[in-house]
């Protein structure tokens, strides 16, 4: 493999393509004018596998695919079929989005050509580099989940023109917004350029999250017209507001899918070396998309590592979030957090201290690896978010968990000298938190799968009423249950992670699997938010923010922390391992700082501190009936 940049490079005269496809016989540039007629330009191969031609005149703003000639036979990993137009994999920017056809996945032998059914690259004189500053985000503070088109669809303040766009992001009313919940990073969604999954057309449904990709440089122009100076300019309004940027990469495979599925950009060119096959030629499929990219081959190693240190040098960003990441370590023996992707990671000098989060499973073997992926990752902690829904749903026996969760959870993270975790109670997958108190069971209907995609066990509840209710009571009790969960989550030692929304009390009536509801369903209601969820978790964030025993990330010892029963006595080995149990109060020895938990349906007092019924009550130490009211324990 060739050491030169791939991609295009602009010099004063054109520019040079150079593409990696060594088991191709030709390649050809393709180059389109105005009137998209197209111009082929054969490549020369060298002697490491790349491809290159130079295009004298080419220069900003021109419009270009790749077409490939080689031996056909899928079966083995060969897809050459210079009738598919393909996209450059280090294109940076593209002219429209993808769109689905049949005809993209039409075999050879049928001679179909793709020119006007995908999207070109454009060549794209580079903005000019910055220096990174180090990330804004620090462990311990509060990461907010955002779908970009989502989010400020129905944004009354946000000009129509700039609705669902990277833009939005740093519109002044989505800023304050934001400063009020304390964020610390924005975490986006996918917003590299996908593709819609074939069975969604039929449905009249589409891709609405992302988690499809097709490009790993460019950005969808959906969700950025403005393409990389929008997104830099995105990052500039939030990095002034002490806001950093995480962007949520999908490289665990790509949106050409399994052996039905189209041919666009990879599997056009060197589909051995980005995918991993099994012995007999058959793709893996460790992701449930269809394929798996072979992170750790060179050649696919190397694509990823250009395209994150692209966003770091071109956009300024703080970090990633790496989807199904345990695919970034995946060795034929099975997952290996010194796998070689993921230690030049480390030893990068533009990575090595950027945010790094992952979600930490997938379906392949071994996929499970919370935990496991070493002191410079944070990871996503779905065991905080099952227990802490448990323990509010009131299952028995949950009050250890409740405690291990609301400390770090030692229990996974222990090798480290600080707590790795995300913090989360609901994600983009999944109920959203309003809906964990409002549906027992999923309604996916929408989403043309007969009910059977998403999660079936969610560890939900609905107060009485499955769904929607207009009945005063139950609505209370989900506005309390909502508030209780907000005030766990936001007094929990780590990072934590709050979805869009979720703080007032967002619903998508019920489907956990909303990644095809580019509609009402997926886009967030700002006009109908509960404005009392809404102030319970400002507040909640200003005192998060206002306590550092809370956001540190070092482990607690009983020097730092006692954990006491409602009689302000330190909770007893036989308290712990009552099952019906439902009380609890964190005090912080240091700063008086308490938490005082009641997950029964009854108040209960703790000393002369009142708790209401199914409610987390935060006391800093001075406050009235604060932490000084519990009894003092004697040495």
């Amino acid at each position: 493999m060739s050491a030169e940049a791939l991609g295009p490079d602009l010099h004063g005269h054109g520019t040079r393509f150079r593409v990696h496809a060594p088991d191709a016989h030709q390649l050809w540039l393709c180059l389109f004018d105005a009137g998209d007629r197209e111009q082929r330009l054969p490549m020369a191969r060298d002697d490491a596998g790349g491809w290159f031609v130079d295009a004298p005149g080419v220069g900003d703003g021109a419009r270009y695919g790749l077409r490939a000639d080689g031996p056909y036979d899928p079966d083995t990993g060969l897809w050459f079929d210079p009738a598919k137009l393909l996209l450059d994999p280090y294109a940076i920017a593209i002219d429209r989005p993808f769109t689905y056809d049949p005809m993209l996945a039409a075999p050879r032998h049928e001679g179909r050509d793709t020119a006007v059914l995908m999207p070109r690259g454009v060549v794209t004189a580079p903005l000019p580099g910055i220096a990174p500053e180090p990330p804004i985000f620090r462990p311990g503070g509060l990461i907010y989940e955002v779908q970009v088109r989502g989010f400020t669809m129905l944004h009354p303040d946000v000009p129509e023109a700039q609705r669902g766009t990277i833009a939005a992001l740093g519109h002044p009313a989505v800023v304050e917004h934001l400063r009020r919940l304390h964020v610390s990073a924005i975490e986006l969604m996918p917003i590299n350029a996908w593709i819609d999954e074939r069975h969604l057309g039929p449905l009249g449904l589409r891709n609405a999250w992302g988690y499809n990709p097709v490009s790993y440089f460019a950005l969808d122009p959906r969700l950025a017209p403005g393409g990389m100076a929008e997104l830099r300019g995105a990052v500039d309004v939030l990095h002034a507001a002490g806001i950093g940027v995480i962007l949520d990469m999908v490289y665990n495979h790509d949106g050409e899918s399994d052996r039905l599925g189209p041919t666009l950009s990879l599997r056009g060119l060197d589909a051995r070396s980005y995918f991993r096959h099994e012995p007999d030629g058959r793709l893996i499929n460790d992701t449930g998309t269809g394929n798996s990219i072979d992170c750790n081959h060179p050649v696919a190693q190397r694509l990823i590592l250009d395209s994150l240190r692209h966003f770091v040098t071109v956009a300024g960003v703080d970090g990633f979030r790496f989807d199904l990441a345990p695919a970034l370590g995946r060795l034929p023996a099975g997952f290996d957090s010194d796998a070689p992707l993921l230690a030049a990671m480390r030893g990068d000098p533009l990575l090595s201290d950027r945010i790094l989060v992952a979600e930490p499973w997938d379906i392949g073997p071994g996929g499970y690896q919370l935990g496991r992926f070493g002191e410079n990752w944070l990871e996503w902690n779905d065991r905080y978010r099952d227990d802490l829904r448990r323990f509010w749903r009131g299952d028995d026996g949950m009050i250890g968990a409740l405690a291990t969760r609301l400390a770090g959870s030692s229990d996974i993270f222990h090798a480290a000298p600080a707590t790795r975790t995300v913090n989360f109670l609901a994600a983009h997958d999944g109920f959203t938190l309003a809906d964990v108190t409002a549906y027992e069971h999923r309604r996916n209907e929408a989403n043309g799968e007969q009910n059977r995609d998403g999660h079936g066990e969610n560890f939900s509840w609905n107060n009485g009423a499955e769904g929607e209710s207009a009945d005063p009571d139950v609505r209370a009790a989900r506005r309390r249950d909502i508030m209780a969960l907000l005030g766990t989550l936001f007094c929990s030692r780590g990072a934590i992670m709050l979805t869009a929304g979720d703080e007032f009390g967002r619903t998508q009536h019920g489907n956990n699997n909303a990644y095809a509801q580019d509609n009402a369903i997926g886009w967030i209601d700002w006009q109908g938010r509960d404005r009392e969820i809404e102030a319970h978790a400002f507040a909640l964030a200003a005192l998060r923010a206002a306590t550092p025993d809370l956001h540190r990330t070092d482990w607690l010892s009983e020097a730092d922390v006692e954990w006491l029963d409602e009689q302000g006595q330190p909770m007893t080995v036989s308290q712990w391992e009552q099952p019906d149990r439902r009380c609890l109060a964190m005090r912080f020895r240091s700063s008086g700082f308490s938490v005082f938990i009641n997950g029964d349906d009854v108040p209960h007092d703790f000393g002369t501190v009142h708790v209401p019924a199914r409610t987390v009550l935060p006391i800093l130490a001075g406050q009235p009936s604060g932490p000084n009211s519990l009894p003092t324990q004697s040495a």
